[in-house]
């Protein structure tokens, strides 16, 4: 678990008894992004994978497009800040804001519907045998419970998995290594652990992701904005169980 999480010293108490015991506890990582000599964003997150973070989040915000605008990439990360430099100019009215991975509210109009294959589903015995897959991977959140996960998957299985303290941030960890390692999106399907925003819908279809599951709930606004923009969203995806909220023809008995 490297350097995610630290050790401390508690006072465990129970019905029985009181004891002294060793916890696992995640670590909390204040990431400053300097984009083109301006102090963009200081993002509350896990200390890993901080390149993939970085770039995610320019692309989840619409400041880059492609691989192609990124003229260099400069990470401290015993200082916390991580550089970038883009081929043109990029409008920064951002402006600096303190945030634990939450996203700003991107209006609907700006997003297109996804345009996926038709072919683009799955069984629900799928998507229980992903899930089953994807929430053995974080030893992380096993030590600590303290970490959301997320995962770009194909039909087949887990292609890219990130985590982080913040559900935002994991998901840009996701996209921004597809992103610098050439990994496509169109036609595949993230799974979350978080709780499903508006923001977090609008992330994944800005990515042209036509299914989106998760082991949390939806909120509603998450739910219609699936619904409006053509993106099947699954919910509390536990056991064998789980709540198809929006265009359920992707899911086959």
């Amino acid at each position: 678990m490297g350097n995610e999480t630290a050790k401390l010293s508690i006072l465990r108490v129970t019905e029985q008894l009181k004891s002294e015991v060793e916890d696992i506890v995640v670590r909390e990582f204040p990431l400053t992004i300097v984009l083109n000599d301006h102090e963009l964003v200081t993002l509350l997150c896990s200390p890993t994978s901080l390149e993939y973070l970085a770039v995610g989040f320019l692309l989840s915000e619409g400041l880059i497009e492609s691989k192609d605008d990124i003229k260099a990439i400069l990470v401290d990360d015993q200082r916390g800040v991580a550089r970038i430099e883009t081929e043109k100019a990029v409008d920064v009215s951002l402006g600096r804001v303190l945030t634990s991975g939450g996203g700003r509210v991107v209006a609907s109009s700006s997003v297109h519907k996804v345009s996926a294959a038709p072919q683009t589903r799955l069984s629900a015995s799928r998507v229980f045998s992903l899930m089953d897959d994807f929430v053995q991977r974080s030893k992380v959140f096993k030590a600590t419970g303290g970490v959301h996960s997320a995962a770009l998957c194909d039909t087949n299985g887990i292609l890219v998995f990130g985590e982080d303290i913040g559900r935002h941030n994991a998901i840009d960890k996701i996209f921004g290594e597809c992103l610098l390692k050439d990994i496509a999106t169109d036609n595949r399907l993230i799974i979350t652990s978080g709780r499903v925003s508006s923001e977090i819908l609008l992330k994944v279809a800005k990515r042209n992701i036509p299914i989106l599951i998760s082991k949390s709930a939806p909120t509603d606004l998450g739910v219609k904005l699936a619904n409006d923009l053509g993106v099947t969203l699954v919910g509390f995806v536990r056991g064998k169980r789980m709540n198809v909220y929006t265009n359920s023809w992707r899911v086959a008995q």
